[in-house]
């Protein structure tokens, strides 16, 4: 399970050097794809197959499964952190998700996920009330 917040930065090559926490979970080999909220997923390898044997069973009829597959899986990248512990974040990623320097990479269980560093600041900040606000009919069996 992957927890946590880390405030990394990405060099000029737009390499990024993993949270050393990570680094154990992902050395096999990773996804990174676009995620919702303008972030990036990154998936361990194993975990992303077995996510997209599940996308599989969207039926081809369904226009919202088909349009999901599509923007997932097109900017999809598969990598291997070097020993270092880095990942190349592609062009197309880093524009997508608007990536500068300053960097937000958190653990979200499953996956971890990469944000602009002020963005995720922004989106924490306006998420703090609903949080604190959050009840047993959101999360069941949770409170």
């Amino acid at each position: 399970m992957f927890l946590g917040s880390y405030e990394p930065k990405m060099d000029d090559k737009g390499r990024l050097i993993l949270p050393a926490k990570f680094r154990d979970q992902l050395e096999g080999g990773l996804v990174i794809t676009r995620g919702q909220d303008r972030c990036l997923y990154v998936f361990p390898a194993t975990e992303f197959e077995r996510m997209y044997q599940e996308l599989r069973r969207a039926p081809l009829s369904s226009r919202q499964g088909r349009d999901y597959v599509r923007v997932m899986l097109s900017g999809a990248s598969d990598e291997i952190p070097d020993k270092q512990g880095r990942i190349v974040i592609p062009p197309q990623l880093r524009t997508y998700a608007d990536l500068g320097k300053q960097l937000a990479v958190i653990g979200a269980g499953s996956r971890v996920e990469i944000w602009n560093g002020q963005a995720w600041n922004q989106y924490l900040a306006e998420q703090e009330e609903a949080f604190a606000q959050t009840g047993e009919e959101v999360i069941p069996g949770m409170f």
